[in-house]
């Protein structure tokens, strides 16, 4: 059980990011959602989540592109939880172009988005963390932050570079009760993965049942979707007293997708 501490997800009012905090309220934990969506449906997936669970919920729609706006959002947790305990590091934004045909400002918001933010929130809760002795960061990269495909040089780059902050970090806090660790997931069935299956059914004129296998079965041996609860549950384990002592861990959920 979490009861008294406080959770932090970024990009968490839906897909991954909600099951993950979803999985925390479950197990007591205070809850700070964190997304861009519109205000009514941040409203309402805070609701849910404190009707359901009997846990506090705060909301921020935080620009992450912008310091400034993280540094506040920071400065709330602490004004009205005393602190991040628990910082899931989720929210990510993806472009897809070679190298060649990446827009300067789609890098610039990639790089902000997935990897800066992730070291500003780490930097701006981390004393709280050492304060109490305990503290556990989640960053959420990706199968490709090992390896790679084309027409996705931000993404990779920045959920490759992910795994160093983190292990950066790990060594950082190693003896002050805080972990650090890196979850990959492989495909789950998030919105956007859900419209592209469906569009690629659409272009190919088959059922989406069969553009969902062909999708997952060539990249997860397992021959279907990584579900966002076993992700979800992982998290919740980094943060029991049995996670205390991994730390610094590159972490696959994959559906087998990187065996080597």
């Amino acid at each position: 059980m979490l009861r008294g501490k406080t959770a932090l997800v970024t990009g968490s009012i839906a897909g991954l990011g909600y099951a993950i905090a979803e999985a925390l309220a479950q197990q007591s934990a205070n809850i700070i959602l964190h997304g861009l969506e519109p205000l009514e449906q941040i409203q309402n997936t805070s609701e849910r989540l404190q009707k359901t669970y009997g846990v506090s919920v705060m909301y921020s729609q935080a620009n992450l592109t912008k310091v400034s706006e993280i540094e506040h959002l920071i400065n709330q947790a602490h004004e009205t939880f005393g602190g991040v305990d628990i910082l899931v590091n989720n929210a990510v934004i993806r472009h897809v172009a070679a190298i060649d045909a990446l827009a300067t400002a789609s890098w610039d918001e990639s790089i902000a988005v997935n990897l800066s933010a992730a070291f500003h929130t780490s930097r701006l809760t981390i004393p709280n963390m050492k304060k109490k002795k305990w503290g556990r960061i989640i960053n959420i990269s990706s199968v490709y932050g090992t390896t790679a495909t084309s027409n996705r040089v931000a993404y990779i780059t920045t959920k490759t570079a992910l795994i160093g902050l983190t292990k950066s970090t790990a060594m950082d806090v190693a003896t002050d009760g805080v972990t650090c660790n890196v979850l990959c997931p492989g495909t789950v069935p998030t919105p956007p993965i859900v419209e592209r299956i469906a569009g690629n059914a659409e272009r190919a004129g088959i059922t989406i049942e069969q553009a969902e296998h062909d999708y997952i079965s060539s990249r997860h041996p397992t021959g279907r979707f990584v579900a966002m609860s076993g992700v979800a549950s992982f998290a919740v384990f980094l943060c029991s007293d049995a996670g205390k002592d991994i730390t610094g861990a590159v972490l696959p959920i994959d559906g087998g997708w990187t065996i080597e």
